[in-house]
């Protein structure tokens, strides 16, 4: 078979394949779960028996997210759809609306999202190709035998990918390229507008699933076809006759025409065809006899046309769309639905592993499809999460990461060495101090290095930065003060990968107390990623800070958003001046108003969409039972960086002893 080529492709005389790390899944948050089916699950957990079927949305690099699937899915998927990167720097931006003003912003991709664009663009087509190489091929070890796939490019790289398609999945199982009309023109000098773009349609075997789908029928092709009416409606006349002989009742003569003297047969049994003219269904000639071509087919019957390769009937997603959301890549439902329809069933297994808005997952789940979607960007992730719960009656879905798994993975990659593996953690903090610019210093348990007078802690790739860790720093802090470090002032920066919750507040609480001003700070995703360490594009920012107000009554709990703090370090500065209220940073905030420290379970929720811009500050809810009741508030912005806080309040037992006399 002639092979496509390009610089990456072979090293040592072998193909490079995609990365196989399976790393194991961290749920972070359970959606739309009731307290009964989160007992069940729990208790089906703790027995060792298998638990219920959760959709899952996966922020994630796809290199890793997708081989991570591997082992529980691996032949077992239906159908994929996958719209990845064309040529352009746009696929990860958004652009977000402000709350209550005019004002709106592009919010340009982040580091992580750069870095990914980089790996797949950064050598022109060639890392283009290896990128999608390695995607497919993946992506082909998912699919079932009777499954799918839909790749969705342009014009600028289609061509190509088909070639590396029929490597992968093999030219026979090439089914067909599908044109879809996403614009009326485009306006492009010296040339033909490019208004479709081009799906290709795999099947991992010859032996796949397909629902005929029907499209309706062109206004001129109705004006030239149906051109009869009756009493019954408007109809085309149709051929009562297919090609070919037969030898059971079809061949047989009906109502004195017999179709095998003209080397045909009926397409019915004569006796359903003498039920169809008893109910006017046939045209009749003047002799009586049947009229071969006298098969009425009436309109408002007719289920439309067969999806050709050709698709324009399915309009692109504009601006003033109800479907709209942040994304201009944004693909229409109607899309999406043909291809799931088409080449799945009720329950079957649709993954989206560049899910962007989330359409396919949404769709899916409309359908009666299980989903799996994915995105490498973290707004996307949160878009999605508030496109699924605006659907009526979803399913419980649950939000997930790859979190501490990667990270370990990392550093045992980048630090561990087994003649030294006392000295890897070391390595490690050293790191992160060189790229926020920090001097290390030794001789210290909690307090690694000093920064502009601060000095630095640096948390544990595996387990996040906790009430009792601050402590420890902070008595550390005294012990550090007066040596000889250099100067500094009563400042610490806590970098942390994660954060226990409510521990700015609290932290800062306790430290302030003390005279000492804390500052805990993010550290980024893109640590991890070489090309973004190299290129210096790493930014510890800082964590928002939350304030809310508890009232508990009898057994109806009150929770009040009171303030909300987010460095507007990542916001162009005349957004910043936009806002004039705290909450026109809130996008979203839900509440778990029983935190088991199992994962945060999303009970309540208030969020912005274009039909409901506002947000509600205050939530309600009654307890039926008495006891001592963690609630867990989560905030998400409007950049899609969320904020934690925990609450405990005592419901007491008096309270329902008294409503039940």
């Amino acid at each position: 078979m002639t092979e496509l080529m390009w610089n990456g492709k072979y090293k040592d005389g072998k193909k490079v394949g995609p990365v196989r790390i399976e790393l194991p899944f961290q749920t972070v948050e359970t959606i739309n779960e009731t307290a009964q089916e989160r007992q069940l699950t729990l208790d089906r957990l703790f027995s060792g028996q298998e638990t219920e079927w959760r959709n899952r949305l996966i922020w994630g690099d796809k290199k890793y997210v997708l081989s991570s699937l591997l082992p529980e899915f691996a032949g077992k998927v239906n159908l994929i759809y996958i719209d990845p990167p064309f040529a352009t720097g746009a696929d990860f931006s958004f652009t977000m609306a402000l709350p209550d003003s005019d004002e709106s912003f592009t919010k340009a991709p982040s580091m992580i999202e750069t870095k990914a664009y980089r790996d797949t663009w950064g050598k022109g087509l060639d890392s283009y190709l290896q990128w999608f190489y390695e995607t497919v091929e993946l992506l082909r070890d998912l699919l079932a035998e009777d499954g799918s796939i839909y790749i969705h490019l342009d014009y600028h790289v289609s061509h190509y990918a088909k070639a590396v398609l029929d490597e992968v999945f093999g030219p026979d199982d090439f089914r067909s390229e599908i044109a879809w009309k996403r614009t009326s023109s485009h306006n492009d000098p010296n040339k033909p507008g490019n208004i479709h773009d081009t799906l290709y349609f795999y099947t991992a075997s010859s032996n796949w699933t397909w629902n005929p789908q029907y499209q309706p029928l062109d206004q001129v092709y109705l004006e030239k076809v149906y051109v009869y009416s009756d009493a019954r409606g408007r109809y085309r006349l149709g051929d009562l006759t297919a090609p070919g002989i037969s030898k059971g009742v079809t061949g047989k003569e009906w109502r004195g025409v017999n179709p095998t003297l003209f080397g045909r047969h009926w397409r019915r049994p004569p006796e359903e065809l003498e039920q169809i003219l008893i109910e006017g269904g046939i045209q009749l000639k003047s002799d009586g006899k049947p009229s071969i071509n006298g098969w009425k087919q009436y309109l408002d019957k007719s289920k439309g046309m067969p999806i050709q390769s050709i698709w324009q009937d399915l309009p692109n997603v504009t601006g003033i769309s109800s479907e709209k959301l942040a994304y201009a890549t944004q693909k229409p439902e109607s899309l999406l639905g043909r291809v799931i329809k088409a080449s799945s069933n009720e329950g079957d297994l649709v993954p989206d592993c560049f899910c962007g808005s989330g359409t396919t997952a949404a769709v899916a789940e409309k359908l009666g499809r299980k989903w799996i979607a994915c995105d490498l960007g973290r707004f996307a992730i949160h878009i999605t999460r508030k496109r699924l719960l605006s659907i009526d009656n979803v399913k419980p879905f649950i939000v997930q990461n790859l979190g501490k798994y990667e990270r370990q993975a990392w550093q045992t990659s980048e630090f561990y060495d087994p003649t030294q593996q006392a000295s890897a953690q070391l390595r490690y903090r050293n790191f992160i101090l060189d790229l926020y610019h920090a001097t290390p210093i030794d001789g210290y348990t909690w307090i690694y290095g000093i920064k502009a007078g601060r000095l630095v802690h640096v948390g544990s790739v595996d387990a996040p930065v906790t009430l009792g860790e601050v402590r420890a720093i902070v008595n550390e802090f005294w012990r550090v003060r007066g040596k000889d470090v250099g100067e500094h002032s009563n400042g610490i920066d806590i970098l942390g990968w994660d954060f226990a919750f409510d521990l700015n507040e609290t932290a800062k609480q306790m430290a302030a107390e003390a005279n000492i001003r804390l500052a805990f700070r993010k550290i980024p995703r893109e640590v991890l990623e070489k090309k973004a360490v190299e290129q210096g594009d790493i930014l510890f920012y800082e964590l928002a800070a939350l304030d809310v107000e508890v009232k508990p009554g009898k057994k109806l709990i009150s929770v009040e958003l009171k303030n909300f703090f987010v460095s507007p370090d990542d916001v162009p500065q005349d957004v910043r001046s936009a806002i004039k209220h705290w909450s026109q940073w809130i996008d979203y905030w839900a509440v778990d108003w029983d935190y088991r420290e199992d994962t945060f379970h999303n009970q309540w929720q208030t969020y912005r969409t274009r039909k409901e811009p506002k947000i509600l500050l205050r939530a309600f809810h009654e307890y039926e039972e008495p006891g001592t009741y963690a609630i867990v508030i989560k905030v998400i912005d409007i950049l899609g960086n969320d904020t934690t806080k925990a609450v405990t309040v005592e419901i007491p037992s008096v309270e329902y002893s008294s409503s039940n006399s």
